[in-house]
């Protein structure tokens, strides 16, 4: 009885669709109507419907703790709700990627994988081998053995292998590093069924959705547009509300009054902060310019130089592995620095030779004077589960000093998302996302100026990297950075050093879309400069040709009188680079650090244009004293 209930709703949904659409466009692939579902006393749905099509490719958003995980397991069928219905269109298959899968039943990594194919035999086997060579994994590896990322990327091929109709995914991108993300994105826009999304990786979700639900008290409301709509739209949804009603229902101010100051003032702040790490990347850009020119000072040992490392020549490598070759860098007050490159590349070591943790096989690392680094614990080490909110932030006053600054703890609590009403709850009773931003209250309460955070986004709600963004971006120290989440990376760094494998390191100025374009450039300089030689050595043997044998007065006068010239050049470079390695002039004349700059940037142009044209008049001198050409 209840398939044939199904069934009829699902051919009522069919009729009330309008006749043109519905020649256009086929019935979907699964329905929920009325759905209501209740833990405790809590309502998580109430009367919630939405529909899934073959093409759509869907991002699930919705803030902390509103249901987004539950919802997919009830699309999945392996949660039961407690009123209305499930219809799925017949022959239709539903694969489920969860946060943390199980491969306890399973020996291998091909087993598992194995184990997702649809409808296959043991012919098809041959698919597992493909996508566990694509995606760096052996076969034979046994389950148990397998590291959390290990894990991850085995749970994703086996879903990839299903060919399913409707492919569900739960923060597939969790400690990926950025190739494999890359990677995944490419398998993802090639997928013939539909997809539907939970991520907090927004590049990851603009560059794959065209639909979005917006799961927000209980109800789904839909887009029929990609995530990178979504401020915009649920910001007027928000702001409409707020027109309609001249005063909230209490218990709605309290469930979306964050989430509603959160959307729409973020485009807002988004604007001025981005202004702001426009500029921070052109004076980085700079900065990363001369350094190779440029000597370095020592700091005057104020309480915030203007140095904080300095990495001079760096190698080092574990055993046969080549960590860094010939490593050079500067970090400079007030710099946000990301570090990227895939797993296994030593980014974790290189965050530790940067702060003096780890002695480099050779070279030389100089941290600034009077630093106070702080790192950002991801293992929770900071919070015991058996203290309340309000004892984990407290030294038993009712005030916190907030990096200088005294604040209430009601009011620090409210920054970071919390009711009041949670001040006294303990730390056991909090949901992961909350145990997250507990954490970042109490970490970025502490005096710091020079903070490290390694790989911070992973297993944060979006709510939570939304405010993890907001404090970064309002942080007045030095940030080191390293993380696989790109929209993070452009929204936050002025530079970003890549490590690209074989100890190959390049520090480029601004975010990961500005590495990619500029990585680009560097790869194809190599063959564009070969070229350029090569022309021009054929324009100087046609000048060559065209001259006469003697040289004439005014080429003898250049040929004498370059050298000088190049010496002069010289001397004032020598003299740029002194100003420039004086320690203070950047913060106490930045218009004068950058006129230096600029001006020792065109001195050093001048000097290879006048050794261009001396090295050419040579040419033509041994052309005519008939001494052979060498090249």
């Amino acid at each position: 009885m209840c398939l044939s209930i199904n069934r009829l709703s699902h051919l009522c949904y069919c009729h009330n669709l309008n006749k043109n659409e519905s020649l256009r466009m086929p019935p979907p692939l699964l329905t929920l109507t009325n759905i209501s579902l209740r833990f405790g006393p809590d309502p998580i749905f109430t009367d919630m419907e939405l529909s899934i099509g073959e093409n759509d490719r869907v991002s699930l958003v919705g803030r902390n703790g509103a249901g987004k995980s539950t919802l997919m397991k009830i699309i999945h069928g392996t949660v039961e709700f407690d009123n209305g219905e499930r219809f799925v269109k017949p022959g239709t298959h539903i694969t489920y990627l969860e946060q943390d899968p199980d491969l306890s039943e399973y020996k291998t990594a091909l087993d598992y994988v194995i184990s997702g194919l649809v409808h296959s035999s043991e012919d098809d086997h041959f698919q597992a081998d493909i996508i566990l060579a694509e995606i760096g994994l052996s076969g034979p590896l046994e389950t148990k053995a397998m590291s959390g990322g290990e894990r991850r990327r085995a749970a994703i091929a086996r879903a990839l292998i299903s060919d399913t109709d409707i492919l569900l995914l739960d923060e597939p991108t969790n400690h990926l590093d950025i190739a494999t993300i890359e990677w995944l994105e490419g398998k993802l826009k090639s997928w013939r069924g539909a997809l539907v999304l939970i991520s907090h990786d927004r590049t990851f979700l603009n560059n794959l959705t065209n639909t979005t639900f917006w799961l927000d008290r209980g109800k789904v409301r839909r887009l029929d547009k990609g995530f990178a709509h979504f401020d915009e739209w649920s910001s007027g949804i928000l702001e409409q509300e707020t027109v309609e009603r001249e005063k909230l229902d209490k218990l709605i101010e309290k469930e979306t009054d964050w989430s509603h100051k959160g959307i729409t003032a973020r485009r807002k702040r988004n604007m001025g902060r981005m202004r702001r790490l426009w500029e921070l990347r052109d004076q980085r850009e700079k900065q990363i310019a001369v350094v190779g020119s440029a000597k370095i000072a020592t700091d005057s040992g104020k309480s915030s130089g203007k140095k904080v490392i300095e990495v001079h020549k760096v190698f080092h490598s574990f055993g046969e592995k080549t960590i860094l070759t010939n490593f050079n860098c500067k970090i400079l007050r007030g710099d946000r620095v990301g570090i990227i490159g895939p797993n296994g590349t030593g980014k974790t070591t290189l965050l530790k030779i940067l702060t003096g943790d780890l002695q480099p096989d050779q070279g030389r690392v100089k941290l600034g004077t009077n630093l106070i680094p702080t790192f950002l614990d991801q293992h929770r080490s900071l919070i015991k589960e058996t203290n309340t909110v309000w004892e984990t932030l407290s030294d038993g006053s009712d005030h916190i000093m907030v990096r200088g600054h005294s604040k209430h703890i009601i009011s620090y609590l409210k920054d970071f998302l919390f009711d009041a009403s949670q001040a006294h709850s303990p730390v056991s009773s909090l949901s992961g996302g909350e145990r997250n931003r507990l954490l970042l209250a109490k970490t970025l309460a502490q005096p710091t100026n020079l903070l490290i955070l390694d790989e911070p986004t992973n297993d944060l709600d979006m709510d939570t990297l939304d405010l993890l963004q907001d404090v970064l971006s309002e942080y007045e120290g030095t940030l080191i950075l390293v993380s696989h989440d790109r929209d993070f990376l452009d929204r936050l760094v002025t530079s970003t050093i890549a490590m690209e494998g074989n100890g190959d390191v390049v520090e480029y100025p601004g975010g990961y879309k500005d590495y990619i374009r500029q990585r680009k450039n560097r790869t194809d300089g190599p063959k564009k400069r070969t070229e350029q030689k090569n022309k021009e050595k054929k324009e100087i043997k046609a000048k060559q040709k065209n001259q006469t044998k003697k040289l004439s007065f005014k080429h003898q006068f250049a040929l004498e009188n370059i050298p000088k010239e190049i010496a002069k050049i010289e001397k004032n470079i020598k003299m740029f680079e002194e100003k420039l390695a004086e320690p203070n002039l950047y913060s106490e004349n930045p218009d004068l650090f950058h006129k230096c700059s600029a001006e020792l940037e065109k001195l050093n142009a001048l000097r290879d244009q006048k050794e261009e044209e001396w090295l050419e008049l040579e040419i033509l001198k041994e052309e005519a004293n008939n001494v052979p050409n060498i090249e």
